[in-house]
């Protein structure tokens, strides 16, 4: 907990820290992140909600009722039952906002569900091994069913690098390896979603692995001849609201050995 604290606070004041997202702590682990943070800090935090959502929830907002440290203003949860999103929206007091992780496939009663409410979804991504990584197809139709469904979401694991390659599931020097997906693939592809493209471009660019397909300059992103201007970007925000990475620097570091990142980047 120390170290992990003590990274956070140096990304947040480096000159990557516009990449920076709330400090994502287990709820059973709160009482050890008082112990190692510094009162009056002011964090920010995403709590991971176990299947004791009313106990846990009960310590989030004690947490918060506390305020000593920040405010928990996020909470993530796995759900795979309607009436478990019906049951954590009726609990949950106005400013707290819920992610729901739901399955890569066969999801569309759930989203529909999180679309009644002020909920997101939440989609996981990968693993430490290869059947923990949905196929195009399933992530596709992951993407294409919060787009109907005017659901926001964020993607979680297996998502260290930029673009699609095969690349070690853990950093075990041993370790299998195996292709992943790469953040700006899943990016881009929601952005084509969210701009009226069909599913064929959606699913090639799932699978993109080469640099040399994309261009990017000030105003857009092009794959292929397909531009995606600032507007048509933005609007893809709305839709993929963010990323983890088990990593903060590893994302940023092959963005700029891909020349898609400037090597000093000023603090918003």
């Amino acid at each position: 907990m120390d170290t992990a604290l003590a990274n956070h606070v140096a990304y947040h004041e480096g000159n990557d820290a516009w990449a920076l997202g709330r400090f994502i702590i287990p709820v059973q682990r709160l009482s050890e992140f008082e112990r190692f943070a510094p009162e009056g800090s002011g964090w920010r935090l995403s709590a991971l909600v176990g299947t004791e959502f009313s106990g846990e929830l009960d310590q989030v907002l004690s947490f918060n009722r506390r305020g000593t440290h920040g405010t928990i203003d996020t909470i993530e949860l796995k759900v795979d039952s309607t009436k478990t999103i019906s049951d954590v929206m009726n609990r949950l007091p106005p400013g707290l906002q819920a992610y729901f992780e739901v399955p890569v496939e066969g999801s569309a009663q759930l989203l529909a569900a999180i679309a009644q409410t002020s909920g997101r979804a939440k989609v996981r991504t990968g693993g430490v091994t290869a059947e923990a990584f949905p196929s195009t197809r399933n992530l596709l139709g992951f993407i294409e069913g919060c787009e109907r469904a005017r659901v926001p979401f964020k993607a979680t694991a297996g998502l260290h690098h930029p673009l699609r390659a095969e690349y070690p599931y853990t950093y075990d020097p041993n370790s299998r390896r195996g292709p992943m997906f790469g953040f700006l693939n899943l990016f881009l592809a929601t952005a084509l979603i969210r701009n009226g493209s069909d599913s064929r471009l959606a699913s090639s660019i799932l699978e993109e692995s080469s640099r040399a397909a994309l261009t990017v300059d000030e105003q857009s992103i092009t794959w292929n001849g397909h531009r995606l201007d600032l507007p048509a970007l933005h609007r893809a925000r709305e839709s993929m609201v963010s990323f983890g990475s088990c990593s903060f620097t590893e994302p940023l570091a092959e963005l700029r050995a891909l020349d898609l990142l400037e090597p000093e980047v000023q603090r918003a």
